[in-house]
């Protein structure tokens, strides 16, 4: 299956409104288009967009059930009853789990935590936890990150009169489990008007209460660091209340000062004294936090991340260091089955003439099908499922494209499963590994009803068409002030047309291509990742070519100069 060339699809726009909105902001009239493409063509909402702070954040009071939750928690710090928070092995559960901890011990209460390991514990809330914690003598389970279909857990602590808390921000059962307590913005019933937190969000909301009923609105800021790095890292879309957790924790990760663990883990991620953005976020930082639940185990990551005490600083920089080379293995791990995945889609036709490519091997390791998966999607234009086999159980990672709902499509194959849940776009799955075909054939029968030539073509998105000579440093502030970008909010690809090569393309550690471009007289630089393949293409046509590209705002020797990232690059199309 050879990889398809994107078709780039221009974004409409109305230049009068983008006219007008420049005019009331006083702003580039590329970033006015920009914004109104984004419909944030009000001026008093764009200006919040561009400014978002942490009074822009809603009333918690709004989140059905926090009433019930927040005075339980009281009550249970107050008689000094026992409490466990139960997180989840990724970025969002581990940031989740420390900053509740935190909060709670800081106001007093007597708390634990429990995170379960992917191999041994499985993921989600089991009642195997809750006797556990029950055995440890908790009372009072608050669950982030997990538990909304963890109806059997709920029972579990009812029968041993334990009371949960469930936070969480995956999609709900018809039915909610029996807790004391649940605080999720996709309930049904609840009208809370930001419906895309990530669980560290959803825990943030329930913290930020805590602190205004005790008086301690001060301490929110220095939670807010933690809720940036798992809202970015579990790619929610970063618009409304989760832009302006990841903007104003972004700024308060560049400026400091921070506790031991986390200094420690911006050391170890290159960060220290960088300004930090979401790329930093997701490709250095929350790779090494993953790595512990990926590859052993995931408090190794929350005992660093709760280490805030100067005294425990030997033993953050080797807890960090520790997360630094479970990263490097996972790298390899990840690199040795993405290969082995992507050579059975282009061998095996049961598996790559399908639309939803269901891949499966021996022995994966559990840890990183998830971004094997996604690899797949990105080499493949498709929905990927990936599946390791132990014991005669497959446990599946799912990806999936835009047009395509997984969460909805692993529903329909329901029966097939021991269990499953997620979102649209990322599910998960364990089911008999003996019935992996007929599954296979199953969900694509499904997908080839709704998956046509037209919604499996790769698409690269343009904003706009932008000439050399209209790029300036007020431009590229003006589209710098939109970051971060991520889901919802993706960094602006512009297109300029007919640019020559005036020097280059050389290679650039065999994998990518560097070149200067010159259009109406003006020159940048510009880098195209990955795509050592097309140097030949580029060689061929040098005075004559159409670029994608976005905006890069680079410091070297203290300055700060510009450079194109190229998204795709073309022969000039006629």
């Amino acid at each position: 299956m050879a990889t398809v060339a994107p078709r780039w699809d221009t974004l409409a726009s109305d230049d009068a409104a983008a006219e007008r909105l420049a005019s009331a902001l006083s702003i580039p009239p590329i970033v006015a288009k920009l914004l109104c493409q984004r419909g944030l063509g009000d001026p008093e909402q764009a200006h919040r967009f561009l400014h978002p702070s942490l009074d822009h954040l809603h009333d918690p009071m709004a989140l059905a059930d926090m009433g019930v939750a927040v005075e339980r928690i009281l009550g249970a710090i107050a008689r000094r009853e026992r409490i466990a928070i139960h997180g989840d092995y990724d970025v969002d559960g581990v940031t989740s789990t420390v900053i509740l901890r935190r909060a709670l011990e800081l106001l007093g209460g007597d708390v634990t935590h429990f995170i379960p390991e992917r191999l041994r514990d499985g993921y989600g809330l089991q009642p195997a936890s809750i006797d556990r914690l029950h055995a440890e003598g908790v009372v009072l389970i608050i669950s982030v990150d997990c538990g909304i279909r963890g109806a059997d857990a709920a029972l579990r602590a009812k029968a041993l009169g334990i009371d949960l808390i469930i936070t969480d921000h995956h999609e709900p059962d018809a039915e909610l489990p029996d807790a004391l307590a649940i605080i999720n913005p996709k309930r049904v019933d609840c009208s809370y008007p930001d419906k895309y937190l990530a669980g560290v969000g959803v825990a943030l909301k329930l913290v930020q209460e805590l602190c205004r009923r005790s008086g301690r609105e001060a301490w929110l800021p220095g939670f807010i660091k933690l809720a940036a790095i798992g809202t970015l890292a579990d790619v929610v879309p970063l618009v409304g209340e989760t832009r302006v957790i990841a903007k104003v924790g972004l700024d308060l990760l560049t400026k400091g000062p921070h506790k031991v663990g986390l200094r420690a883990l911006l050391e170890v991620s290159g960060l220290t004294g960088k300004t930090i953005d979401s790329y930093h976020i997701g490709f250095m930082l929350a790779p090494r936090v993953n790595a512990a639940g990926r590859m052993s185990t995931p408090d190794l990551a929350a005992r660093l991340l709760l280490a805030n005490d100067e005294s425990m600083a030997e033993e953050a920089k080797q807890l960090a260091q520790q997360l630094d080379s479970e990263n490097v293995r996972r790298q390899e791990e990840e690199a040795e089955i993405t290969a082995a995945a992507k050579k059975i889609v282009q061998t095996d036709p049961e598996v790559g003439a399908r639309s939803v490519l269901v891949v499966a091997g021996d022995g994966w390791h559990r840890g990183v099908i998830g971004i094997v998966a996604s690899k797949l999607v990105d080499a493949f234009h498709r929905p990927a499922i990936v599946l390791s086999i132990e014991d005669g159980v497959a446990h599946g990672s799912c990806r999936s494209i835009p047009h395509f709902d997984m969460l909805a499509a692993l529903e329909a194959c329901a029966p097939f499963f021991i269990r499953f849940g997620g979102h649209k776009q990322a599910a998960g799955l364990t089911m008999d590994a003996a019935r992996v075909r007929e599954f296979r054939s199953s969900i694509n029968d499904r997908a080839e009803g709704l998956l046509g030539p037209e919604q499996l073509m790769p698409r690269l998105r343009i904003d706009a068409d932008l000439g050399f000579r209209a790029i300036t440093a007020q431009v590229a502030a003006g589209i710098a002030s939109l970051a971060p970008f991520g889901a919802g909010n993706p960094k602006p690809i512009f297109a300029a047309r007919g640019v020559e090569v005036i020097d280059g393309p050389r290679k650039l550690k065999e994998r990518h291509l560097k070149m200067s471009l010159r259009q109406d007289g003006r020159v940048f630089r510009a880098v195209a990742w990955r795509a050592a393949e097309k140097q030949e293409q580029i060689v061929g046509n040098k005075s004559a070519l159409d670029v994608a590209f976005s905006l890069e705002q680079n410091q070297y020797n203290g300055q700060t100069y510009l450079e194109l990232t190229l998204a795709d690059i073309r022969p000039t199309q006629p």
